[in-house]
């Protein structure tokens, strides 16, 4: 078995993902019936980034989500610490750097803009590893974070919530290099705040404004909040 604990133990969940990263993107895909490309464009609109600014994409992995936000025109730094998928991602051309979230090897102050795609859940201090991104980010810069959420709808809530700790590691078992990991996927979703308990918490960590838009009926949320100076 290799998957991480919800204690979350740094050297257990690099491993973990060091487990997955050969076939990471495609089980993603398969597991998000194809949702995760529309939540990556709509991560980089939401960050509304300009020609030549700096983002850093934190919790990149193999750096799929790097190179749509490159797109703009912005340069973008992909910064994972699982040595594996930043290994996997080797032929995407966009800078990458091997870090953790909660040490991050940057100064003070050198990102116009810093995201977190579905990789915040997966810190062993949520509200440091914010802190942390706020240190990094300019006064004025913004935030996105995208990561599984709450469906707002009961109903479908309590499929989604089947399908989780049931429907989904029988399918990684069949696409996933690692199918144990998506055990912890399962029940690290399940444990982690709603919309607003995140938005809270973003707010406390030297950012302000804090604002959120459902995706996939609440499936996932995007959360946009701007440095504070």
């Amino acid at each position: 078995m290799n998957r991480a604990s919800l204690q979350k133990d740094p050297r257990e969940v690099a491993s973990m993902f060091d487990g997955v990263a050969r076939r990471y993107d495609v089980t993603n895909t398969v597991l998000s019936f194809g949702q995760d490309r529309s939540w990556r464009r709509a991560t980089r609109r939401a960050l509304d980034l300009r020609p030549g600014e700096r983002v850093l994409d934190l919790a990149a992995g193999t750096a799929v989500s790097t190179v749509e936000l490159a797109r703009s025109g912005a340069w973008c730094a992909a910064t994972d610490f699982s040595q594996g998928m930043l290994a996997a991602g080797r032929g995407r051309a966009v800078p990458k750097v091997a870090g953790d979230a909660l040490h991050l090897p940057y100064a003070d102050a050198s990102f116009d803009a810093v995201t977190i795609s579905f990789g915040l859940r997966n810190v062993a201090d949520t509200d440091a590893a914010l802190a942390e991104m706020a240190r990094v980010t300019r006064p004025g810069g913004r935030l996105v974070v995208c990561e599984f959420s709450t469906p707002v709808f009961g109903p479908f809530r309590t499929v989604y919530m089947e399908y989780l700790m049931k429907a989904l590691p029988q399918v990684a078992e069949a696409v996933s290099s690692n199918p144990d990991a998506y055990v912890y996927l399962a029940e690290s979703i399940r444990a982690w705040p709603d919309q607003h308990g995140l938005a809270e918490r973003i707010d406390a960590a030297g950012w302000s404004g804090t604002e959120w838009r459902n995706l996939t009926g609440g499936i996932t949320a995007l959360h946009r909040a701007v440095r504070r100076a």
